[in-house]
């Protein structure tokens, strides 16, 4: 079994796709997607959460991470807007913790966070509100996150490229074909 640093490597050098950029980023990008892989495959449940303008990709993400044409497992990823239709008014932490409570009781193998947007959006506040959260953050740096810049004219392609690398890592990790407990 091979490493995951070394095959997201690998992985990043055989895109036919310019995806040089991400050579540079990867030794943050590992310890992040192992975390979210492990937690996905012990069964927590991952709620997809985005800014508006990203709206667009937490759509995309969601139509295609269970897609029935693939032989893999379906994983419990939801939309957190579709379980909580007003989660971008929510300012109190009494608010949100009230709502990290009703998640705690819904999903009771756990639950974390894929926040994928402008760090300063109403919607951010929550998804910071967990400690465990998978943060893709537009434009503000953040511990433990993976930080994109709001400028940069391919960041539409790049977001694509990072899911295609994600949904790569979750097939290469549960078909064994990488080691994320070494």
């Amino acid at each position: 079994m091979r490493q995951l640093l070394d095959w997201t490597l690998e992985t990043i050098r055989s895109e036919n796709s310019d995806f040089s950029w991400m050579e540079e980023f990867r030794f943050e990008w590992t310890p992040l997607v192992k975390s979210v892989v492990s937690r996905l495959i012990d069964g927590q449940t991952m709620l997809v959460m985005s800014d508006n303008k990203r709206r667009w990709f937490k759509n995309y993400v969601l139509s295609r991470i269970n897609d029935t044409t693939r032989d893999r497992p379906f994983f419990p990823v939801f939309d957190m807007k579709g379980i909580y239709p007003n989660i971008d008014t929510l300012n109190r932490t009494e608010d949100m913790d009230i709502l990290n409570d009703m998640l705690s009781i819904s999903f009771p193998e756990g639950y974390f966070i894929w926040y994928i947007g402008d760090g300063d959006h109403s919607s951010s506040k929550f998804a910071f509100s967990k400690d465990d959260s998978y943060l893709w953050l537009i434009d503000k740096e953040l511990p433990e996150s993976f930080i994109l810049s709001g400028s940069d004219p391919l960041l539409d392609i790049k977001l694509i490229q990072l899911y295609k690398l994600l949904d790569k890592t979750i097939e290469a990790i549960l078909f064994g074909e990488v080691d994320i407990y070494s």
